[in-house]
């Protein structure tokens, strides 16, 4: 028998027979409560273990333990550790009451700290179409403790826009705010995390449907034209390069290369026009008009069906500039939309006079005058609301 049991047992023995002396004394051993908290910092979701296997009974054995994790939840065990998960943030006190045998009980406690997640509160627009500039809003993004936080945006998840080989871990911005920039129809998928820098992080993934715009087109009928004039002696050759197709659909033209009047026999002169990238040429050689009715000598060009005339209707496109572009570069519709090079060829100014005058050519040239006249076709977009219903 250890002497600490020998002492008690003796005085128990003396207060039981001392002269007087009618009840009997009840003498309470208490046990020592020890508890450790791993880990004692923590974020809300995560589990704490609570060891109390180093508390003492002293007298007989700890028969329970009684454990209140300061969120509202109890336990009692019969073993000396335990774990218990914390949804909520905050600073809990955690008791433990540890009962021996004899009815001693002893107490003590431990603090927990439960970081709080934080609040991530992302607004994008519900309708976004090509060309606008979106804004993504997380500025109402809060924190439980109030810390500050920092804002990490990946823009596009499918591109690995760093080269790390991990496409949803870019930092592509990192401001509150993001305008975000779109140019096409497409679907932007990305990830916004944002962090307390106290091991508290909150991702939240978005989708973003950035859709085409709608117009309505029509058509409007338009002439070009123009007009040159110069002097050319036999063997020379003019020429003139424009674009009537540029923002237009080539319908028709019509060429009118008119020599003046001179000295007969008449001169000749040939008229040609050349679309460049389409392979397309067409000359004419000039003819002799009714000298009687001062007819002038002339050649002509024209062509009716270069291509179909547009069609007024709707049309879904991401921009005016990528529409025009489709408009006039469709299949079989686009002929002409290059350079045009019109010439004049002076093949014979120099004919011999009816009567000859010796020593004096009379007809070393001619002036001339040519007409183009080109029938175009202009598409005039007009922006419209797509139907809600």
């Amino acid at each position: 028998m250890s002497a600490r049991r020998e002492w008690l047992l003796l005085l128990t023995t003396l207060l039981l027979f001392a002269p007087g002396c009618t009840q009997v004394l009840e003498l309470t051993v208490q046990p020592r409560a020890v508890l450790t908290a791993n880990p004692v910092s923590i974020q809300e979701g995560e589990m704490v273990g609570f060891d109390a296997r180093d508390s003492d009974a002293v007298e007989g054995v700890i028969s329970e333990f009684r454990w209140n994790f300061g969120d509202g939840s109890t336990q009692t065990t019969i073993s000396g550790y335990t774990s218990h998960l914390y949804e909520d943030n905050g600073i809990f006190i955690v008791e433990l009451v540890v009962m021996n045998d004899q009815g001693g009980e002893d107490s003590t406690t431990v603090t927990v700290k439960v970081n709080g997640a934080p609040l991530l509160n992302l607004s994008i627009p519900d309708e976004v179409r090509a060309g606008d500039i979106a804004l993504l809003d997380a500025s109402d993004s809060t924190d439980p403790e109030g810390v500050p936080l920092a804002y990490v945006w990946d823009l596009d998840t499918n591109t690995d826009s760093d080269g790390d080989g991990n496409a949803a871990n870019d930092v592509d911005a990192t401001a509150q705010k993001v305008y975000l920039d779109t140019n096409q129809s497409t679907t932007i998928s990305g990830l916004l995390t944002i962090d307390d820098g106290q091991g508290g992080i909150t991702s939240e993934p978005f989708i973003i449907d950035v859709l085409t715009r709608k117009y309505q087109v029509t058509w409007q009928t338009k002439e070009l034209t123009w007009e040159w004039n110069d002097y050319l002696e036999q063997g020379e050759v003019w020429q003139s390069s424009m674009f009537p197709g540029d923002g237009t659909r080539i319908m028709s033209y019509h060429a009118l290369l008119e020599l003046d009047n001179d000295l007969p026999p008449a001169d000749n002169f040939t008229l040609e026009l050349k679309m460049i990238d389409d392979g397309y040429s067409k000359s004419n050689a000039t003819e002799p008009g009714n000298i009687t009715q001062n007819d002038p000598i002339k050649a002509e060009l024209s062509d009716d069906d270069i291509n179909p005339a547009g069609v007024s209707e709707e049309y879904e496109a991401d921009s005016e500039q990528e529409l025009l572009e489709r408009l006039l570069g469709m299949n079989d519709a686009d002929a002409g939309q290059g350079e045009w090079i019109c010439y004049v060829v002076a093949d014979q100014t120099e004919p011999d006079p009816a009567i000859p005058i010796p020593g004096t050519d009379l007809d070393t040239g001619n002036n001339w005058t040519l007409s183009l006249t080109v029938t175009v076709q202009i598409p005039v977009l007009k922006e419209i609301a797509y139907d809600q219903s």
